[in-house]
């Protein structure tokens, strides 16, 4: 209970002022909700903003080289790019193939410097191998032997990867190199390869979101609009494939659309195609779109449903009393009310689908391969800190999309349920 002082100020029963009373009530309401959500927000810093922080640390940081040669490493620190190496280069580079090799890490220095210039390894290893052999003048040592120690090319290669920190990786990934001069240019043109992934990568997730929205907003509809035992009958019809393991269905799909499968002896037995005409729908694009079609259609028809059934019948029957037509009412009336559910489903089946590498990889082949399936590949066998790069730009990619749909259309409009 509030009281009023002399002065006219309002305090509490006990005599304390109300504004603090309020301000330490308000203070102890925060509190308990910070304790509240505190487990879910230690779990989203471990599992999701940790490990990004660490992916794009990763994308930029390569200390195999620059831990491994320090003594050529402080001749580039005082030597600006483009200076062509003298005898003080090559003997900073003889200390450091020594170390190496007493330390036997030739092989990750050269690994590093490979990322940058293929080739390398093999020559920075051999060196290091014969490294106590090496004697004043060292120049002309080393390019008695090999000569392509007088190579710019590969001392622009080491410059790059005497710093820990690089953009190197982004580099690789965007299909660019670092000529002997120091400047970015293309790769040759037969060797371009991740941009043309990100763009194929970016088009089929667009074509299997529009196929999914054509298959799924009739399905929803019907959920809607059908009797509450049919539509939950029909309902666990949708969500059997979340009961399934992802495995298990991808290989039926390879069952089903082989060259000997399913699906062709049924078009042969009908005639529709001969034996020597069986269709191929496997290890290709095709393939990749059906199966991956088939996975992430639940997740645009969920949340169409979840829309759809808000909206009251009433509104199509005034639409028609009023002359409307079907296709007007359709268009008019029912199809804007279903916006935020088609924006929700589209951009969980295309986030999905731009990250997919599991169907990808069994059913689609040389050919149907995506970039998560390269992004794969080179974190399991090859190199992580490409791998990160690669990650980090498609990560990138889909912000981008979500900030241009949260501008065309707004995420306030975007309704999962």
């Amino acid at each position: 209970m509030s009281q009023i002082t002399t002065n006219g100020d309002l305090t509490t029963s006990d005599g304390r002022p109300l504004k603090a009373a309020l301000a330490a009530a308000q203070f102890r309401a925060k509190r308990r909700a910070f304790f509240l959500v505190a487990p879910l927000l230690l779990f989203i810093i471990v599992s999701f903003i940790l490990p990004i922080g660490q992916m794009l640390h990763r994308s930029v940081f390569h200390d195999g080289f620059a831990a491994n040669a320090p003594d050529v490493k402080a001749w580039f620190a005082v030597n600006p790019d483009g200076t062509a190496p003298d005898e003080a280069a090559y003997a900073a580079l003889a200390q450091d193939f020594k170390a190496m090799k007493a330390d036997k890490t030739a092989g990750i220095a050269g690994t590093r410097v490979n990322y940058t210039l293929p080739e390398t390894r093999s020559l920075i290893t051999a060196t290091a191998r014969v490294a106590d052999d090496l004697a004043p003048p060292y120049k002309d040592a080393f390019l008695a032997l090999n000569p392509k120690w007088g190579d710019a090319a590969v001392w622009q290669a080491m410059r790059s990867a005497s710093s820990a920190y690089t953009a190197d990786f982004y580099l690789i990934s965007t299909d660019r190199e670092r000529a002997a001069d120091g400047t970015i240019q293309k790769v040759p043109e037969n060797t371009r390869i991740y941009i043309y992934l990100f763009v194929k990568t970016f088009l089929l997730s667009a074509v299997i979101t529009v196929i999914c929205f054509f298959l799924a907003f009739p399905v929803a509809h019907l959920l809607a609009t059908l009797p509450t035992a049919r539509a939950n009958l029909m309902m666990i019809l949708v969500l059997l494939p979340f009961w399934t393991s992802l495995l298990v269905r991808t290989t039926s799909w390879i069952v089903l659309l082989q060259g000997q499968g399913v699906v062709n002896d049924v078009l042969i037995a009908l005639g529709i195609v001969g034996d020597d005409g069986r269709l191929k729908m496997m290890y290709n694009q095709a393939g990749t779109i059906i199966v991956m079609t088939h996975v992430l259609l639940p997740f645009m028809i969920l949340p169409l449903y979840s829309v759809m059934k808000t909206i009251p019948p009433s509104y199509a029957r005034a639409a028609r009393s009023l002359g409307a037509t079907s296709w007007t009412t359709f268009r008019r009336i029912y199809l804007p009310q279903t916006l935020p559910g088609i924006g929700a489903g589209a951009l969980l089946v295309f986030i999905l689908a731009v990250g997919y590498y599991i169907t990808p990889a069994l059913v689609g082949g040389a050919d149907g391969q995506l970039i998560s399936n390269f992004i794969d590949f080179h974190m399991d066998k090859s190199n992580w800190s490409l791998a990160a790069a690669l990650s980090a730009m498609l990560l990138g990619g889909v912000l981008v999309l979500y900030w241009l749909y949260d501008r065309l259309v707004g995420i306030d409009n975007l309704k999962l349920g």
